[in-house]
């Protein structure tokens, strides 16, 4: 992959697939042209005052011309007062506007209209006539006011329902945290003695809204310039908590059911060979959006207001697009920003003409049986590795999760849990999440052990349509000797046969093209560079180790994208993709006894013969999936086939990069 080659998903973005009402004649044309560069017109108006805004706090002589315009016979613009709470404001509504969220919209027509109104009503006095500053505070602020109403049916997206009781109980709580902290503050380093209680307060709040004059009619309170600014930043972030719980995405509480989980079977009985990650559709943690015929369906999770779907659509090719219309439909009633891990190249191409750009996230190693072979110069190294565990006295056992005893894979999970490191159960786009769920009885389950017949290592696959297997689990004792995952990916290729196996999935290699061509002779100079790049990151990040291991194997590389809306969302989706993964945990209150387990990190399984939960039909063949595993332990001679984040075993995807 070339390191100046953004896209590389045949087909560019379509402008015709952004719809937009008729035009039945000549009015009627302009005003859907007109409304959203009037949206647009709003959000840069805010932004332009955060600026001004955050200039006039660092700016004492622009602060004093604000602040003399912002008195007296003098008024200003819609949110120019000179303070960091109105900065913090301003920014905050561009960001919702730009999300086109109704409540935003709602919030500034209730603070702008009013304020216009009262402008337009004091030009009437001759007092404020007469200044020619005040005709200009009214215009701008007239116009934005304008600007709302023209473009108000741009903004449709809706909110949580919990938001204003959230909303109030965070304004609560922070005013009373900020309040106490900047009395402590302002008592602390007051410059004159003996000041009340109510006038510290008073000053407190005073400094809250505005480091200028407001507070200074206060003769008893005289605190340093520090204290006044820190006083007004607390207040200010806690303004931003308030009104990111007002207007804050809703998370899509609507998970997998059981009616939808049957339904995605079925499309995976008859289209799952298409796709090595559509069994991970399963998660019960992602929701499903249909296409209007029901013949398609995109699994996707909410976090962090990303609706973030994985792999290709599960169905029919033919009915795709109708299910990808209803889930950016649903991306955009709710301001939610689309994004896709790991889809293929051909779903990339039919995302492509719905709006979406494309990023080539690295390649998915696929294994071919008929092609696979120990012999010959180029296997030596690992056929001697495997010959070396073997006289090690290991050994492989291979089952289909169905017909493994209960109590023999309650011990399995158990070993699968002490054998991770971490308290995160790791994965989304290429892990199933659970183990022993009666409805994954086609998966597969190999079992290293030892010359003691103590268990040391397992791996876990998914079935991949009639004939294939993709990687989800990968566990090791760090005790046990390197090279098992290895050796047991080996001894399932010769036997796969047994099984009715023809391929098998196993890792995504980031930034494959560029380890493969950035050492090659004709390299070019950026290339090169970006090669030397990702392979010093490689010190903490199994980048360059995992393509390694993956290429020992000599397996056919299929392209993976990662597809976003726009480029400046794509800071945002990082950050939703490492939650979903499980790289990134945000902060919570630790539970006592609490560990994250595969059988229960999904909950009580929809699929169990209680609820009525038929496995997925197909042949009885011992299938794995190409999953992102969790990484083994790196050492010299055996790179971590999982996940390129430095760590332990875990289960996880590798693409997040």
């Amino acid at each position: 992959m070339s390191a100046q080659q953004p896209a590389l998903v045949p087909g560019q973005r379509n402008s015709t697939s952004r719809r937009t009402a008729p035009a039945d004649g000549p009015a009627d044309g302009a005003r859907p042209r007109l409304r959203p560069r009037a949206a647009a017109a709003t959000v840069w108006y805010l932004r332009l005052l955060a600026l001004l805004n955050l200039v006039a706090v660092v700016s004492l002589p622009f602060r004093e011309e604000v602040h003399e315009h912002n008195a007296g016979e003098f008024f200003t613009p819609y949110l120019a007062t000179a303070g960091l709470v109105s900065a913090a404001l301003a920014l905050f509504l561009a960001l919702v506007m730009r999300r086109r969220k109704r409540a935003a919209w709602i919030f500034n027509m209730l603070l702008a209209g009013p304020l216009f109104a009262l402008y337009v009503l004091a030009l009437t006095q001759a007092p404020f006539r007469r200044h020619a500053f005040n005709w200009f505070s009214t215009l701008f602020t007239g116009l934005f006011v304008l600007a709302l109403l023209l473009g108000r049916k741009e903004f449709r997206a809706v909110g949580d329902r919990s938001n204003p009781r959230l909303a109030l109980a965070v304004g609560a709580g922070g005013v009373l945290v900020s309040g106490v902290l900047g009395t402590l503050l302002v008592s602390a380093t007051n410059k004159v003695s003996g000041a009340p209680l109510s006038d510290r307060i008073a000053y407190t709040l005073l400094r809250g809204v505005s480091v200028g004059p407001l507070a200074d009619r206060l003769d008893s309170v005289v605190a340093p310039r520090w204290a006044d600014v820190l006083v007004n930043v607390m207040v200010a972030a806690t303004f931003l908590l308030v009104l990111y719980a007002c207007f804050r995405a809703p998370r899509g509480s609507e998970l997998l059911g059981e009616d939808d989980e049957k339904r995605l079977r079925a499309l995976l009985a008859k289209h799952g060979e298409r796709d090595s990650l559509g069994y991970f559709a399963l998660r019960r943690d992602k929701a499903v959006m249909w296409s209007p015929t029901g013949k398609a369906a995109i699994a996707y999770r909410v976090v962090g207001g990303v609706t973030l779907a994985s792999g290709d659509p599960i169905g029919d090719p033919e009915a795709w697009p109708g299910a990808i219309e209803e889930w950016l439909r649903e991306a955009r009633r709710h301001a939610w920003t689309p994004a896709v891990m790991g889809a293929s190249e051909e779903a990339g191409t039919i995302y492509a003409r719905h709006g979406l750009d494309a990023l080539e996230l690295g390649d998915e190693a696929i294994v071919e049986r008929a092609d696979f072979t120990l012999e010959g110069r180029a296997m030596r190294g690992v056929r001697q590795a495997h010959k070396r565990i073997r006289r090690a006295g290991y050994t492989v056992r291979v089952r289909r999760h169905a017909d493994i005893p209960e109590a023999e894979m309650a011990t399995l999970i158990d070993k699968a849990d002490h054998w991770r490191d971490g308290e995160t159960e790791r994965g989304f786009s290429m892990a199933l999440g659970r183990l022993g769920d009666p409805c994954d009885g086609r998966c597969v389950m190999l079992e290293c052990h030892d010359s003691d017949a103590e268990p040391r290592a397992v791996l876990s696959f998914v079935p991949w349509g009639g004939t294939g297997l993709s990687l989800d689990l990968m566990r090791r004792d760090r005790n046990s000797e390197n090279g098992l995952m290895e050796f047991m990916v080996i001894e399932l290729l010769l036997r796969a046969e047994e099984f009715g196996v023809q391929r098998l999935s196993l890792n995504f290699a980031m930034f494959r093209s560029v380890f493969d061509r950035g050492t090659r002779l004709g390299a070019g100079p950026v290339l090169r560079l970006w090669c030397r790049v990702l392979i010093f990151l490689s010190r903490w990040w199994q980048l360059e180790s995992l393509y390694r291991a993956n290429a020992k194997y000599r397996p056919v590389w299929e392209p993976r994208y990662l597809l976003f809306e726009k480029s400046s969302d794509l800071p945002r989706i990082g950050i939703a993709t490492a939650r979903a993964e499980g790289f990134l945990t945000p902060p919570a209150l630790p539970v006592p006894g609490r560990r994250g387990r595969l059988r229960a990190s999904s909950g009580p399984a929809p699929g169990s013969p209680t609820s009525g939960c038929s496995p997925t039909p197909g042949p009885s063949t011992t299938a794995s999936s190409s999953g992102s595993p969790s990484p083994e332990t790196p050492s010299p001679e055996t790179p971590s086939p999982g996940s390129p984040s430095s760590g332990s075993p875990s289960s996880g995807s590798p693409s997040s990069g």
